[in-house]
């Protein structure tokens, strides 16, 4: 007799040795449990879309007769500038304006602000009201802010244009026409150049309209050397 208990367990044991382990889970509340046949086994997982890897941030060679310390705005090619002399420049990728709401000029940083509020111009009110789309006349800073992180206020002669450099909770929106007219960047580039630019900036925007006049640069691609060891 116990020759056959023995070889009951070694069976019971050596079946319990293959079982693929199961959570406590799959016994909690077994009365309510989905018949196998009716259950979904496909799982949906939000996939973030990614920035295209030439619109991320880099050193460049840049051929330019600016002065360090300017801004230079291509929105054809959706690259920001940022001058540093010598053939030098950090390169970002921005979004711009779209279809009808391009722009270029010759403009200055004329205030600053972090985390800023959102103030949508009335025509934008307007424009989204008809489209079904109520947006707030003003919406307090933070993650869900349209302005991202920071933002750097356009200004011509003394006066606001409404065009912001501002940052973004949309980085997808990064190297394409989306906004009204403001140059939108990802929030970790647009905190890398509010530490650097100052009020009083000079920023020029090349664009539909060829508004800015005769500026020269040519982007001569990614400074390896300083990619590599910085400085």
């Amino acid at each position: 007799m116990s020759k056959y208990v023995n070889a009951a367990a070694a069976a019971a044991l050596a079946i319990t040795s293959v079982m693929t382990p199961v959570s406590a889970h799959a016994f909690t509340n077994a009365g309510n449990a989905v018949p196998a046949d009716s259950r979904n086994d496909v799982v949906l997982v939000a996939q973030k879309k990614q920035v295209a890897e030439k619109y991320k941030r880099r050193v460049v060679h840049l051929v330019t007769d600016e002065k360090p310390g300017t801004i230079i705005i291509d929105t054809n090619n959706k690259f920001l500038y940022y001058v540093e002399g010598k053939n030098r420049a950090t390169r970002y990728g921005v979004g711009v304006g779209r279809d009808g709401f391009g722009w270029s000029g010759v403009v200055k940083i004329g205030r600053k602000a972090e985390w800023p509020e959102w103030r949508p111009p009335a025509s934008m009110r307007a424009r989204e009201a008809a489209k079904g789309h109520i947006l707030p006349i003003v919406q307090k800073g933070g993650p869900d802010n349209p302005l991202g992180a920071r933002a750097m206020y356009l200004y011509k002669g003394g006066r606001d244009t409404i065009f912001r450099i501002h940052g973004t909770n949309q980085p997808w929106t990064i190297g394409q026409n989306m906004s009204s007219g403001c140059i939108r960047m990802m929030n970790k580039d647009v905190e890398h150049l509010y530490a650097r630019a100052d009020v009083g900036t000079k920023v020029i925007v090349v664009g539909p309209g060829n508004r800015q006049g005769e500026v020269s640069f040519q982007d001569k691609g990614i400074d390896i050397l300083r990619t590599m060891f910085g400085g």
